[in-house]
């Protein structure tokens, strides 16, 4: 049986997401100086993805 159409592409487009995880929200605000060891994971001001 062979994949729908909209499937196949789906998997080759890369977008750009607007939407980040908060580990990876974590990870950018540590590069920025803007997180300490042991502040807390909740509340985490919004940060747009790196270009």
């Amino acid at each position: 049986m062979s994949m729908h159409r909209s499937l196949k592409s789906a998997s080759k487009v890369a977008t750009r997401r607007n939407v980040l995880k908060r580990f990876e929200r974590i990870e950018i605000m540590k590069t920025e100086g803007k997180w300490k060891q042991g502040d807390r994971g909740r509340g985490l001001p919004k940060t747009k993805p790196p270009v």
